[in-house]
C-alpha cells in the first residue's frame, strides 16, 4: 500500500477527467464526497459516505469512471469502495410489533374567510389543524426485505429518512408493478422520518385521493386557494399511486403544491406503476419536475428474496411453518410480494386453526384459487427467437445498431409482443435485452408497432402470425 500521495495525485487526475464529461452539479453532489485511501498496483482504494452511495456510482457513472481509471492507470485498472464509518446501529429484533401511529405537530392555515374550510382534513372554522400522517406502523423499515429488486430504492428512501429535503433525491420517484412494495417503502421512510425529526410534518396521501380532495375544494366548496395552502405547509409529502392524477385541473394543483415544497427545501416521495416516461397525460412540466431527483424501478423478487420474505413473516407471526412449504410458496409465486404474502396467510391459518403443521400438498390445494395458473412460460429469448425465424434474420442481426428497415421493425414488433405476452415485464427489462434500449425507445417501439397494426393490413398480418406461432407453442 502506497502513502506518498501517488493515490491523491491519481484520484484527482481522474476527477479533472469526469468533470470534463459529468455535469457541474451532478459532480459535485458525487465526486466530491469521495475520498482517495491508495493506490497498489493497478488497484484504487476509494472511501464513500455509504452503500447506497458506492451502488448509484456503479449504476449511474460506471462508463465514465472506467475510463478516466483506464486513461490514468492502464487496461488493468480496478476500483475499489470502503465504507465511511458511520456509529452503529442497533440490532433488529424480532418478532417486530406495529407500535404507536406517528403524529404531527399542529399547523396553522390562513383562510380567505372565518368560516372557510382550510383543507381537505379540517371542520369549518378551525385554523389551527393536527394533520395525522395516514401512516401504517407496519410498514416500517424493519420489517421490509431487501433483496437485488429493490435494494437501491430502500437504500434511497434510508437516505432521505436522514436528510429530508437536503439530498439529490427530491423528488424519489418508485414505480413498479403491483404488489412489490412501493407502498412499504414510500411510508417507511415517512416513519423513519418521523421518528427521527418529530417535529416535521409528514403526510401520506394517495393519487385518488388528492384527486378527489381537489375536486371537492373546486366544485363544492369554492376553496381551492384553501386546498393549495393546506398541502403546502407540509413537510414531507408522499403521494401514492401518482399516476391518477389524470385530469388537467388536478395535475396544475399538484404542479403548484410540488414547485412551492420542491423550492422549499420540502421532501417529495411519489410511486408509480409505470415509469415518468409511460405517464402519457401528464404535462410536459410535470414529467420534467418528476425526473429531477431518482427514479428507480422495483423488480420482481428473486427466489431467495422470497425465501426470505416468508420466513421472516411467518417467524413475526409466531407461526411454525416448515421449510418444504415455505419453499414450495416461494417457487409457485414469482411476481409480486402481496400474491406471497397472501398465500402464506391463508397456509399459516390453516396451520393455527388445524393445530398442525402444513404440508406441501395442502399447501397447494390451499393456495390453488389465490395464485391460479401457472405463469406463463415464454420469455424474451423465445419472443426474439420466433421473430428472427419468422424474419430470416439472425439474433445477432436483431440486436445489432443497424437501421435497415426490415431490421427495426422486426426489433420493434418482438419488443412489442414481449410487453404484451410477458406478465409483468418491465420496459426496462425488455430493453436490456434488446441490445441495451432505454424505456423511451421500447415504448415508442410499442406505440408504432400499435399504430401499424391498426393502419397496414399486411404488417398487422405479420404481428398476429408471430403472435399465433408463440401462443400456440405455449400451450
Amino acid at each position: 500500500m502506497e502513502f506518498n500521495g501517488r493515490h491523491i495525485e491519481t484520484w484527482n487526475n481522474c476527477l479533472r477527467f469526469i468533470s470534463q464529461v459529468v455535469e457541474p452539479r451532478q459532480f459535485e453532489i458525487w465526486f466530491s464526497k469521495i475520498t482517495p485511501v491508495s493506490l497498489q498496483d493497478s488497484t484504487l482504494t476509494v472511501e464513500v459516505p455509504s452503500q447506497f452511495f458506492c451502488e448509484y456510482l456503479e449504476s449511474a457513472f460506471l462508463d465514465v469512471i472506467k475510463a478516466a481509471l483506464k486513461k490514468e492507470i492502464g487496461t488493468g485498472a480496478r476500483l475499489v469502495y470502503t465504507i465511511r464509518p458511520v456509529r452503529s446501529q442497533g440490532a433488529m429484533t424480532y418478532p417486530q410489533g406495529p407500535g404507536d401511529p406517528p403524529t404531527n405537530k399542529t399547523i396553522s392555515i390562513s383562510t380567505w374567510q372565518p368560516s372557510g374550510n382550510p383543507g381537505p382534513f379540517v371542520f369549518p372554522g378551525i385554523t389551527k389543524v393536527q394533520v395525522n400522517p395516514r401512516l401504517n406502523p407496519s410498514y416500517n423499515f424493519d420489517n421490509l426485505v431487501v433483496g437485488n429488486c429493490n435494494r437501491l430504492a430502500v437504500n434511497a428512501a434510508e437516505n432521505i429518512a436522514a436528510n429530508p429535503g437536503k439530498t439529490p433525491f427530491n423528488p424519489l420517484f418508485i414505480f413498479g408493478g403491483p404488489g412489490l412494495g412501493k407502498t412499504h417503502v414510500a411510508q417507511a421512510a415517512g416513519l423513519a422520518i418521523k421518528k427521527q425529526f418529530p417535529e416535521l410534518v409528514v403526510l401520506y396521501v394517495t393519487g385518488n385521493e388528492f384527486k378527489t380532495q381537489y375536486m371537492d375544494a373546486v366544485y363544492v366548496r369554492n376553496k381551492l386557494t384553501d386546498f393549495l395552502a393546506y398541502y403546502m405547509k407540509i413537510d414531507v409529502l408522499i403521494v401514492d399511486d401518482i399516476q391518477d392524477l389524470a385530469s388537467q385541473g388536478t395535475q396544475t394543483a399538484f404542479f403548484n403544491v410540488f414547485n412551492h415544497l420542491h423550492q422549499n427545501g420540502k421532501q417529495l416521495i411519489l410511486t408509480s406503476d409505470r415509469p415518468p416516461v409511460e405517464l402519457q397525460t401528464f404535462e410536459d412540466r410535470l414529467l420534467s419536475r418528476f425526473k429531477w431527483g431518482l427514479s428507480v424501478e422495483l423488480e420482481a423478487p428473486s427466489f431467495e428474496t422470497r425465501l426470505r420474505m416468508l420466513r421472516e413473516r411467518a417467524f413475526r407471526e409466531g407461526v411454525n411453518v416448515p421449510d418444504d412449504v415455505l419453499e414450495y410458496l416461494a417457487t409457485r409465486i414469482k411476481t409480486n410480494f402481496r400474491e406471497l404474502e397472501g398465500a402464506l396467510i391463508s397456509v399459516m391459518a390453516s396451520s393455527t386453526i388445524s393445530h398442525s403443521n402444513v404440508t406441501v400438498e395442502q399447501a397447494a390445494r390451499i393456495t390453488e384459487n389465490i395464485v391460479g395458473e401457472e405463469e406463463s412460460s415464454l420469455t424474451v429469448d423465445k419472443i426474439q427467437g420466433t421473430v428472427c425465424d419468422y424474419f430470416g434474420i439472425s439474433r445477432d442481426t436483431l440486436l445489432s445498431p443497424t437501421r435497415k428497415r426490415q431490421v427495426v421493425q422486426a426489433r420493434q414488433i418482438s419488443m412489442y409482443l414481449c410487453r404484451k405476452l410477458i406478465e409483468n415485464i418491465s420496459l426496462a427489462t425488455i430493453g436490456n435485452e434488446t441490445g441495451g434500449k432505454d424505456h423511451a425507445t421500447v415504448l415508442h417501439a410499442c406505440n408504432t408497432v400499435s399504430d401499424l397494426c391498426a393502419t397496414d393490413r399486411v404488417f398487422r398480418k405479420d404481428v398476429t402470425g408471430i403472435e399465433a406461432i408463440l401462443v400456440k407453442a405455449n400451450h
